[in-house]
């Protein structure tokens, strides 16, 4: 099984964006483990959420990002809360690992009880395509974009 690691700190509202996609579109990826993470551990309260999509979310604010597991756009999505002064963390992980995509997606951040930034890790596990696959692959993601 060959994977593809990512990882990288979002600003409060901050996105970034994983290229993936191919010109044939031939290789497919699944999401193996997400895992997200505090920028300043037991400095600050934080109350992050943290979101892997399939499509923009621009602009990303605590009112656009709600998670909602029938939207078909949503691959993952994770939230982490503690206060700056007890050890009370509470962290939860949810990732739709059966979904195959072939095309870019988005990694948003909104912390709702401030501003602080979080940490990210994402690994994708490569699948190759044949050509029906990569088709019917590219199609439904175009179709929900």
């Amino acid at each position: 099984m060959v994977v593809k690691t990512f990882r990288g700190l979002l600003a409060d509202g901050g996105q970034d964006r994983i290229r993936l996609s191919t010109i044939k579109g031939k290789v497919g990826y699944k999401i193996v483990k997400f895992q997200i993470f505090p920028n300043q551990p037991g400095q600050q309260t934080v109350e992050s959420t943290v979101t892997v999509w399939k499509t923009d979310q621009s602009p990303v604010s605590a009112a656009s990002i709600t998670v909602n597991f029938t939207d078909s756009d949503l691959l993952a999505a994770a939230f982490y809360s503690k206060t700056a002064t007890a050890a009370d963390a509470v962290s939860n992980v949810v990732v739709f690992d059966q979904e195959i995509f072939n095309q870019d997606i988005f990694i948003a951040h909104v912390d709702t009880n401030g501003t602080q930034p979080g940490n990210y890790y994402l690994e994708l596990e490569v699948i190759p395509l044949d050509d029906a696959g990569a088709e019917y692959t590219t199609l439904k993601d175009m179709r929900q974009s």
